[in-house]
């Protein structure tokens, strides 16, 4: 890329799922660019990516590499955040880290544009893009707790299996054809690849995403509970969160239910919220079955949001069905969105 003017940017991981999808994204928007540097492993390195025409080889990411960078955007692993995050920084560069490495450090802020954009005055070099699920769930709720309050979250998640990466995605197909073949299979990823003991995922619905804790509740599930608070700043909120793995490859979809703290709210205000929200789609027309679901959220940026409804014993309670392409809203356009807020708020300078 060469243009008088512009950001210099890096993309870690370039060659996994959403390392792809944030080139793709990239190469979408409008930010300025004058150069990108593609960086990945050493297993990975030497592969050549196209970048709006142009073919760029992919080099092994090193600290050396951020030299001369203006904002990084990470998607290689928790490992490798922790280890060249921190070497990025010190070159000048601002992470954007799509990884849990960083999420929970109380100097890291934890950003979804649409929710706490402003938080992002307070980095000290490094931005943390939060978890797939929490992203698509704050979006839909913080119209509400704005206008309404929040006093309570339970959800229920439906998670795709390219959040496990794309040797979860190759299993779930190779499952398919050979239980539809009559064949025998042999589960080795999901719902944990570290973990003894592995599940069919074709043709069912596995009640774990990453490992149990000692409370009973899964990492996910922990990372949703406290993500959501630190987003919205509000530590005292009740979450409870349950995350189950289907047959999706794309699209995670979730179950919401919320208590809002003022009494007599009705649907169609919340309804009304949604229709005006940034990054919101409402897609809510029970009487025509209009309601999203993952297979039509693919390839979309937004969140879409269906099946809002009060609840039948509490005034203050209502039902929502969120839904979004993980990988996008999930991830890479989340991270490419915080890099254009950095930009839009004068965090980073055009060179």
């Amino acid at each position: 890329m060469t243009e008088t003017q512009g950001l210099r940017i890096a993309v870690v991981g370039a060659t996994g799922a959403v390392g792809q999808q944030m080139i793709s994204t990239l190469e979408q928007r409008d930010l300025p660019i004058k150069k990108i540097i593609f960086l990945s492993s050493a297993r990975s390195a030497g592969i050549k990516l196209t970048f709006k025409g142009e073919e760029i080889e992919v080099q092994e990411a090193k600290p050396e590499s951020f030299e001369g960078i203006d904002i990084a955007l990470f998607s290689a692993g928790g490992s490798v955040s922790k280890e060249l995050a921190p070497e990025a920084v010190k070159r000048g560069a601002i992470v954007v880290d799509n990884t849990s490495a960083f999420r929970m450090d109380e100097n890291v802020p934890l950003v979804v544009p649409e929710v706490n954009e402003e938080d992002l005055k307070q980095h000290n070099g490094i931005i943390a893009n939060p978890n797939c699920s929490t992203i698509q769930m704050v979006v839909a709720l913080e119209p509400i707790r704005q206008t309404y309050g929040l006093s309570k979250i339970v959800v229920s998640t439906y998670q795709a299996v390219s959040g496990a990466g794309a040797a979860a995605i190759n299993e779930l197909k190779e499952q398919a054809r050979d239980l539809l073949d009559e064949k025998e299979i042999d589960p080795k990823i999901l719902p944990v690849k570290g973990d003894e003991k592995h599940y069919q995922i074709a043709f069912n619905v596995i009640p774990q995403i990453d490992k149990f804790q000692d409370n009973g509740y899964t990492f996910e599930e922990m990372k949703m509970i406290n993500e959501t608070k630190k987003i919205m700043h509000m530590q005292d909120l009740p979450v409870a969160a349950t995350c189950v793995r289907l047959p999706v490859v794309t699209g995670h979809s979730e179950s919401v239910y919320i208590e809002v703290e003022k009494e007599g709210i009705a649907a169609s205000q919340i309804k009304d919220l949604m229709r005006t929200a940034p990054g919101i789609v409402l897609e809510d027309e029970p009487e025509q079955q209009v309601y999203p679901t993952p297979a039509s959220s693919v390839g979309k940026n937004d969140v879409f949001v269906g099946r809002i409804r009060k609840d039948l014993d509490e005034d203050k309670g209502f039902h929502l069905w969120v839904v979004s392409d993980n990988l996008l809203k999930g991830a890479a356009w989340n991270s490419v969105q915080i890099a254009e807020s950095l930009l839009k708020l004068g965090l980073v300078t055009v060179k």
